[in-house]
């Protein structure tokens, strides 16, 4: 078997390949949600009513398309999730085990974000780019790194805004509705209108 049909058959095998381990990181995503949300009764209601699972199912399937070059599907995938859960994940973000988005509301997550362990998001949290580097064409460079890194165990709270390559240093707490645009040393606490103790840049 050779050309588009041959290609499709073996990015198809490899997708089925990796569905063990995704089911594994979803179940690991149950349990932040039904860990982290005291009004959470039981894991099976946490699956059939938080947005946020509905979400992750989508990104972790559509995740493992984007990592085999499938065209379109995978953003298709995310989308719908988009358009019924108000959560934004894009396709092409790194996201640890045990992830858990509270209420999910408005929350988007770019392209090159890298999110650790057990990281909590709250609604309207926004880990997007500064800025949007041009060519000499004035086209868009497209493909680089420009969102935020989330070490493990963070926790950002609601309406919070980090833009750019920063990274948020393992363990930190990020309050509601802070602007943030430089990285953050591990185990520090973020509040509004307090200005982060600057460290020299961490390259990826």
């Amino acid at each position: 078997m050779s050309g588009l049909r041959g290609a499709a058959v073996d990015k198809t095998r490899t997708f089925i390949s990796t569905l063990p381990e995704v089911r594994r990181l979803l179940a690991s995503d149950v349990v932040a949600a039904y860990e982290g949300d005291p009004a959470a009764r039981s894991r099976g209601e946490t699956i059939f009513c938080y947005p946020s699972l509905k979400a992750m199912t989508n990104y972790r399937l559509a995740h493992e398309l984007y990592r085999l070059n499938v065209d379109i599907i995978p953003r298709i995938i995310t989308e719908m999730a988009h358009s019924q859960t108000g959560i934004d994940i894009h396709p092409g973000a790194e996201i640890g085990e045990r992830f858990f988005i509270d209420h999910g509301t408005g929350t988007v997550i770019g392209e090159t974000c890298i999110i650790g362990k057990n990281v909590r998001l709250y609604q309207q949290v926004t880990l997007g780019a500064k800025s949007f580097p041009k060519d000499e064409n004035g086209r868009l460079v497209k493909g680089i790194p420009r969102h935020p890194i989330l070490e493990d165990d963070v926790i950002i709270y609601s309406g919070t805004t980090v833009l750019g390559r920063v990274r948020i240093g393992k363990g930190s707490v990020i309050g509601g509705n802070v602007w943030l645009t430089h990285d953050v040393k591990p185990h520090s606490t973020i509040l509004q209108g307090q200005e982060p103790e600057p460290i020299e840049p961490i390259t990826p």
